[in-house]
């Protein structure tokens, strides 16, 4: 999919809001993933290291360690899944701690390449306790992903932050966020899924405090949910029809990992349970 402005990316969406109908964007880690989610109605596509790990069947928070340049892996995915899709716009996980690399430059480089706007993953918003004290006062901090996203709005990216807290999702919205993404933590179920998690009442009560602060900077501000139980469209719906102040759910593991494990698994044992 070639570039999509920002504003008519947010009229759909809009649209589609004002419709009733929740924003749905999806995690693609291959070309097969990103068609089978336009296929299926997906209004975003984005695409970021743990997407290649997810498939080679890693756990997501390969993404987060140092398996390779998450950056430069995400310029090579888009040459993989850019071409696919004709009609949803793709976006890219960036990096925005990485220390090599020129925000405004490469977001100029993505922009060339065919991306219509950005996500800030990895991120070290996963990351708690003293690790991430330390990252703070070292010069690895989420402030610079803050950053990272008002560069995007600079260059007229659509911005799709993820936030883990009230105070991410104000510092988000100030930097000119247009979706905010409240991360509920790693997505359970599947083989390589997380055991521990958030229950789905904890998720509807965070996402409701997130999204008012959020709309506390911005009226305007677009709220999706993602992440630890909401896992299944049953999770999802749970959430979208609790919460207050929610306009969609984005899924990673969701759209690609959970459905290939179930539907593989349950064709193959088909051809296994076949008799001679």
């Amino acid at each position: 999919m070639p570039f999509v402005a920002r504003a008519e990316i947010l009229d759909r969406l809009r649209e589609k809001v004002d419709a009733g109908r929740p924003i749905i964007g999806a995690g693609a880690g291959t070309g097969l993933s990103a068609k089978c989610e336009e296929d299926g109605g997906a209004d975003l596509i984005v695409i970021y290291n743990s997407g290649r790990y997810r498939m080679a069947g890693r756990g997501s928070l390969s993404g987060l360690l140092a398996y390779g340049n998450a950056n430069e892996l995400v310029v090579a995915m888009g040459r993989e899944v850019l071409p696919i899709p004709a009609r949803v716009p793709v976006l890219a996980g960036v990096n925005g701690t990485d220390p090599f690399y020129d925000p405004p430059r490469f977001l100029r480089e993505l922009r060339d390449q065919g991306f219509s706007g950005i996500q800030n993953f990895p991120t070290v918003g996963l990351i708690d306790g003293q690790f991430r004290a330390n990252l703070e006062e070292t010069g690895m901090s989420y402030q610079l992903e803050v950053e990272l996203v008002a560069h995007a709005r600079a260059a007229d990216l659509l911005t799709t932050p993820y936030v883990f807290s009230v105070e991410d999702a104000v510092n988000m919205t100030e930097a000119g966020a247009d979706i905010v993404v409240c991360h509920m933590g790693l997505t359970t179920g599947g083989s390589i899924g997380a055991a521990t998690s958030r229950t789905l009442e904890d998720c509807v009560e965070l996402a409701t405090e997130w999204a008012a602060a959020a709309r506390s900077v911005r009226e305007d501000v677009l709220v999706l949910v993602h992440g630890g139980p909401v896992s299944m469209p049953a999770d999802a719906q749970y959430v979208l029809n609790h919460a207050k102040g929610l306009h969609g759910f984005y899924g990673a593991s969701s759209m690609e990992r959970l459905p290939t494990e179930i539907a593989i698994t349950a064709a193959v044992r088909e051809f296994a349970d076949m008799s001679l």
